[in-house]
């Protein structure tokens, strides 16, 4: 995993995180893939929440594409809605 990407990814994250852990979540880069896929592991409450793929969306997928435009794509490996 080139590391540069990751501190990049794991950045723009740490902008978001706040929001998600006043609702009891949290989010961690399980993976990034050679043909550019960042996997995330959704955690604490958004792993069931109801808008978890909103959040996914709108907010998790935004940031990450902002500052790694060489993603093609994010998904969370545990989101099960």
């Amino acid at each position: 995993m080139n590391n540069e990407l990751k501190t990049r990814i794991d950045e723009a994250l740490e902008s978001v995180r706040g929001y998600l852990r006043s609702d009891g979540g949290d989010v961690r880069v399980h993976r990034i893939t050679e043909d550019g896929v960042v996997e995330l592991e959704l955690l604490g409450s958004c792993e069931s929440c109801s808008m978890s793929n909103m959040t996914m969306k709108a907010g998790l997928e935004q940031v990450i594409f902002r500052v790694a435009p060489e993603i093609k794509k994010v998904v969370a490996v545990n989101l099960t809605h």
